[in-house]
């Protein structure tokens, strides 16, 4: 009796630890800038359920994307590895055959093992193809956009029976049209189910679908990717919040953005999911400063998306924990989005991949407080800038080195946070020390690097350069 007394005891622990898998949501802005929410210091947005959810959690002041560009960020995040390690240097567009290779693992797949229900609910950019959609990468369904929101469809997308075709456009007028930027299909699983998507309308269905999402998976775990299209030009909001805000049609997207987050966050409250799920709000790079398309600031920061200064990849980040994550505190070692893959395999019971190199690491003690925590395994915090397949600067602890065509640059960080004052001629140690980091680290890159994936099922570690990186 004792033996199967012990013998049950050892499977209901079994059974708790699977209850216990913490649910993960993870909120993707596109193109957000430092300063653009109240946390980080935005007076003429409103975002409240922002403010309270860094309120009740964790703020992150020296967060970094892995890129400063959208495909690059997204693929890092999914894969924990550098853009250049998996040999995905821009970004992808409607005409191209490539996407990330379905060789990587990514962390959908990694909790998919774990038994979580999965999906993506937004932008996915990064391959249109079938083999490269979210449901070919661990998701279990997909609603959302296949790229930016001002590209345009693949006219050899496939259309669903049923798809909603709007504005006269029928399959075979798709079939023969030319690129036309900012009209965009809705894809559900790898089908187009509506064409033109009103863009005014993508916050709130992406908000709609997340909700859906959440109460239908609240009694086993789950990996709500929400990769949000705004803010990305061209700017767009419903309704219910155009002309609200005291900063234009951006504002008005960001503070749907804001009521978006907060509807989640009160679903996983009412469904007494929110001490069982971590909630991470951050942003692919930092803001699109061209006005035609954007209003976003990085304010202390300098420059902005496609730039390896701090503005174009020091990202606003909020985790939210209730009973885990400490509230109302401040981390200001350095992490980014590169660390969430390997973070949150370990979070969910298990880790990251061991058959290949994985660039990010496990931030849990950053994540909870401890006290004394610092970045990364060897209590440094170190972090590579690229810029397409070049690596162009490297921070460590409050040095940031960049090397460029223009020269060399050296900033003191903890007091120059804009990024004005170049001691480069007077630090010559300090630069000599992170130059040599640059080149051993750009020569382990090329050593271990994997490729990319193209149309038919090919590697490719170089793809042509086309169009530009917005």
């Amino acid at each position: 009796m004792k033996q199967i007394s012990a013998i049950m005891c050892i499977l209901l622990m079994g059974v708790v630890a699977q209850a216990k898998k913490p649910n993960i949501v993870l909120i993707f802005i596109d193109d957000m800038g430092y300063e653009d929410i109240g946390p980080f210091g935005q007076e003429f947005i409103k975002t409240p359920n922002l403010d309270r959810m860094a309120a009740e959690g964790r703020k992150f002041t020296d967060f970094y994307s892995s890129f400063s560009v959208c495909t690059p960020s997204r693929a890092s995040l999914m894969t924990g590895s550098y853009p250049t390690r998996i040999s995905i240097p821009r970004v992808f567009f409607p005409d191209d055959i490539y996407g990330m290779n379905p060789k990587e693992i990514t962390l959908a797949e990694v909790l998919k093992k774990q038994g979580y229900a999965t999906m993506c609910i937004g932008k996915w950019h990064l391959g249109h193809k079938p083999e490269f959609m979210p449901t070919r990468q661990g998701f279990d369904h997909f609603v959302g956009t296949s790229h930016s929101n001002n590209n345009w469809i693949d006219p050899q997308a496939p259309i669903a029976r049923n798809a909603k075709l709007h504005e006269g456009w029928t399959v075979k007028k798709i079939r023969a049209a030319e690129p036309a930027p900012n009209v965009i299909p809705l894809y559900r699983d790898e089908e187009v189910v509506e064409y033109p998507i009103d863009q005014d309308r993508l916050t709130r269905i992406y908000t709609e679908e997340s909700i859906k999402f959440i109460k239908a998976n609240k009694g086993r775990p789950f990996f709500l990717y929400l990769p949000h299209s705004m803010v990305h030009g061209p700017m767009a909001a419903s309704k219910d919040f155009r002309g609200k805000s005291q900063w234009g049609l951006f504002g008005d997207a960001v503070e749907e953005l804001d009521w978006s987050t907060g509807q989640i966050l009160n679903t996983l409250r009412s469904n007494g999911l929110a001490e069982n799920t971590i909630v991470i709000f951050t942003s692919d790079n930092g803001p699109w400063l061209n006005k035609n398309q954007s209003q976003g600031s990085a304010y202390p920061l300098r420059d902005g998306k496609g730039s390896t200064y701090e503005g174009g990849m020091r990202v606003p980040t909020i985790m939210w924990w209730p009973g885990t994550i400490p509230a109302g505190t401040v981390c200001r070692e350095v992490a980014g989005t590169i660390d969430i893959m390997p973070t949150i395999a370990r979070l969910a019971g298990t880790i990251e991949p061991q058959d290949r190199v994985i660039d990010g690491h496990d931030i849990r003690p950053l994540i909870r407080g401890v006290e004394g925590a610092r970045s990364e395994k060897d209590t440094v915090g170190y972090y590579y800038y690229g810029a397409g397949s070049k690596l162009q600067a490297v921070r460590l602890g409050k040095w940031k080195l960049r090397l460029t065509k223009k020269g060399t640059e050296l900033y003191d960080l903890e007091a120059d946070i804009g990024e004005q004052n170049n001691l480069a001629k007077q630090q010559g140690a300090v630069v000599e020390h992170l130059s040599k980091m640059m080149e051993e680290f750009d020569q382990e890159l090329k050593a271990n690097s994997r490729p990319a994936g193209a149309e038919g099922g090919r590697d490719v570690f170089e793809m042509p350069r086309i169009r530009d990186q917005k």
